[in-house]
Parts: C-alpha cells; structure tokens; sequence
C-alpha cells in the first residue's frame, strides 16, 4: 500500500529551518559575488580545482616583495604590470599596492574582479601559439602557482609566462609549486629554487617552495 508519507510537525519545522536558513546562506554568497566588485569580492578554495590560498604570512611577504620591486622603478613604476597566474589569493594584497594587476584564472567566479580578471585555460597554451596574444610581452613581473604537479602542467605554465614576459632577461618570474616539479621547471626557465617557502591555510601534504628567476630571498626581510 503506497500511503504519502508526512514527518511530524516538530520534525517538519525544523526541516523547513533549514532549508530556510541554507536558501539565506545561498542568497547571501550570490549577492557577495554580484554586488561586490574588485577587492571586495570573496571567495572560498574549490578544491576540485586544486584552490588553495596562502597564508596570511605568505600573502604579506610576497606583497612587500612587489612592494620594495616597485620602489625600485620609482621614476616608471606606474607603467610595471603584474600577471598572477592561477594564484587568485594573492589578489587582494598586491591590488592594494598597485594598480596594473591582472589575474590569469579558469575560475570565472573571478570575474568579479571586472577588468583584472583574465580567463585562462591552460589546455589552450599548448596547441595556439596566439593564445592570450593581446597579453603577450606586457608584463613586468609573473607570480605563478600551477594548479597541478605534472609534467604537463608545469610545461603550459611556463609556455605561457615566456610569452607574458615584456622583456625575458628583465622581467621578474616567481613561481610556487611542489619541490617535485623542479626538473621540469628548471629545464624551461632560467628559474632557481630560493630559500622562501609559501604555506597555505590548510597544511598540505606536499612540500612547497619558491623559485625565482632573481635573487628572491634579497628582497625578503629575516622573520
């Protein structure tokens, strides 16, 4: 006998709650997403994407190295254009010192960020040599973090920073990843591994490291 099934009134309630309170928490999320622009949007890791953002200490101290870059052009320091590859945690800090960012990202929930934001696949870099052409040789400093620890992935990466640099022997590239990857990293960019290593939020099982096609760890003040 198919009888409807009906849950007490007590039961019933804090169901509806729920649901209530889950429906509130979306809305709210939407409206951070589509009412705030640039540095006020928030976001939290997908990690389907393999987002994970930095510490807080991490954040700072890669933001006072672009900060003491930027002293060092104090005469064109206006025209130095910074490309954040798929490292969106960084945004905010490096925005609030300086206002040629763009943030190369696949997730486009960042597109919140208006202008700044650059839709990147890396699946493109490979097969078209015009991929992102428009950005090719503008950039003045790369901070890059790929999103995975492959072969392949650190190859497009690198692809793709040779092609942002504006000047290869005078742009700045600093990349965090995996001590793993440094084989395949250091056969495609004149990169080093520098003493600095970059935490997380979340302690991952990696061990992660910075490398740097200048002396990195110059600009880094002893903690």
């Amino acid at each position: 006998m198919d009888d409807d099934i009906s849950l007490p009134a007590d039961t019933l309630a804090i169901l509806n709650e729920f649901l209530l309170e889950r429906s509130k928490r979306e809305a709210e999320e939407e409206n951070q997403i589509t009412n705030k622009t640039g540095k006020d949007a928030h976001f939290e890791e997908d990690w389907q994407l393999s987002q994970f953002w930095y510490s807080t200490e991490t954040k700072h101290t890669l933001r006072d190295v672009v900060r003491k870059l930027l002293a060092e052009r104090t005469e064109d320091s206006g025209d130095f254009s910074i490309a954040l590859l798929s490292c969106p945690s960084l945004y905010k800090d490096i925005r609030d010192i300086h206002d040629r960012v763009h943030i190369f990202e696949f997730d486009q929930r960042f597109e919140a960020y208006g202008t700044d934001f650059v839709h990147y696949d890396l699946n493109c870099v490979g097969s078209n040599p015009d991929y992102l052409k428009e950005h090719h040789h503008q950039y003045d400093l790369i901070v890059a973090d790929p999103p995975f620890l492959s072969q392949e992935c650190i190859a497009k990466t690198s692809e793709i920073i040779t092609r942002l640099q504006r000047n290869q022997k005078e742009s700045k590239v600093i990349l965090c990843s995996g001590e793993v990857v440094e084989p395949w990293l250091t056969a495609r960019l004149p990169v080093l591994k520098c003493t600095f290593r970059p935490e997380h939020e979340r302690n991952l099982g990696n061990e992660f490291v910075s490398y740097a096609n200048f002396n990195l760890d110059e600009y880094i003040e002893n903690k």
